[in-house]
């Protein structure tokens, strides 16, 4: 696999795809994960050329270090990454859980906002530094990858997360997080934070600047791009945004987000976002998390169309109102042409001749009529009601005759 930083296009810089469903995915309220259950979804993860799997925070618990353990021995490509807190103790038992890992790496985050600061930890701002230099340091001496997150970076002072920003470089870190911790920021906002950090701390510049975001108020997708244009190269994700609260940045729409405006932004993700739909479906059974049917996507809604304009439009091209094409997420079945009382003619005729049904134009013609009639009564009219419709009629004229 190409290293971070690396341009996987002729032109583009390579975005690094960090996954945390196994981590902040399993923080969402009622989801459990089994070690059984983080095996395969790391497995479908790193079958797809995901850079970064998140295995767990392994200081919470001894099943958890366990599950955390089994991910870094299975996986085969992917750096495999653990979460701590800025406690060397905590730094310690987490490179206990990864060291069998082909590509380890240790995660440490401490807080940066005021608020946080104040009534969290309840330390100043000197002292929170000294914190992020000895745990990232501690942590250097087990992993050459080590990560810090300067937690709820986006609500607090530019100043003192520059500060925490450079003793984490100094100290060794090679990517360092600033998060959007509560889902409050603006697109503009942590595109300014980025371009903020980068100015401050030129040291930035000589390793992975990443973002993480929460879905609060629905803006985590854009606002990840919006941290990769202003330089971030490295986003962190979970399947189906599956998280705490609201839930992570949207694995899926970030993904795609790129593919369908990469060579716009001048990147590219090494993903195989042909896994996209089975990963999705893997997640939603082990995390009993359905995934709502107007999910950007791989909601069940993402490629069926409902309305005649619509239908006609994809059935003479796809794109006309498709930004992706199914195939690229693994879908199943493709585009849909869902028959319902908005339905056209266009979408009717070609639904019942794809099932091999009305022959003839008039045949097309009386089975259209009795289909408005029964779509105005009700909503979807299935393809055994199509059938009912077209065959059984005919036969009983037919009958008729004879």
């Amino acid at each position: 696999m190409s290293q971070p930083g690396r341009s996987t296009e002729a032109s583009r810089e390579r975005v690094v795809v960090f996954d945390t469903t196994l981590r902040d995915g399993e923080q969402a309220a009622g989801v459990f994960f089994s070690k059984s259950a983080k095996l395969e979804i790391a497995g479908l993860l790193d079958a797809m050329g995901v850079d970064v799997i998140e295995a767990g925070f392994p200081t919470s618990s001894p099943g958890e270090h366990e599950s955390v353990r089994a991910v870094a021995r299975s996986v085969k490509h992917a750096v495999v990454c653990g979460l701590s807190r800025a406690i060397p103790a905590e730094v310690d038992v987490t490179w206990d859980a990864l060291r069998v890992a082909r590509r380890p790496r240790i995660h440490v985050f401490l807080s940066s906002s005021e608020i946080h600061l104040a009534h969290q930890l309840r330390r100043g701002a000197d002292e929170v530094v000294e914190m992020a230099r000895a745990a990232v340091a501690r942590a250097r001496m087990h992993a050459a990858d080590v990560e810090f997150s300067a937690m709820d970076a986006t609500r607090s002072d530019a100043e003192l997360v520059a500060r925490l920003v450079r003793a984490a470089i100094g100290a060794g870190a090679t990517t360092i997080n600033l998060p959007d911790t509560v889902g409050c920021a603006r697109p503009d906002q942590v595109g300014a934070m980025f371009r903020e950090a980068f100015a401050r701390v030129p040291e930035l510049h000589g390793v992975i600047a990443s973002f993480h975001g929460q879905d609060d108020l629905g803006m985590a997708t854009a606002n990840s791009l919006a941290a990769v244009a202003a330089g971030a190269r490295q986003v962190e994700l979970a399947v189906n945004g599956l998280g705490e609260r609201a839930g992570n940045t949207a694995f899926e729409e970030v993904v795609m987000a790129l593919r369908v405006h990469g060579a716009e932004l001048g990147v590219a993700t090494d993903v195989d976002t042909r896994g996209i739909w089975a990963v999705s479906q893997a997640v939603a059974r082990h995390s009993g998390v359905a995934v709502p049917p107007n999910k950007a996507v791989v909601g069940r809604n993402a490629f069926r169309h409902a309305s005649g304009i619509h239908q006609d439009g994809v059935l003479k091209l796809r794109e006309t109102y498709e930004t992706i094409d199914p195939a690229e997420i693994g879908h199943p079945t493709g585009t849909e042409i869902v028959l319902g009382k908005l339905s056209g003619r266009a979408g009717f005729a070609s639904r019942v001749r794809a099932l091999g049904l009305c022959a003839s134009e008039a045949e097309l013609e009386r089975a259209f009529a009795r289909f408005q009639a029964i779509a105005d009564a009700r909503g979807e009219v299935s393809d055994a009601e199509l059938h009912a419709l077209c065959v059984e009629p005919a036969r009983a004229v037919g009958e008729a005759r004879a």
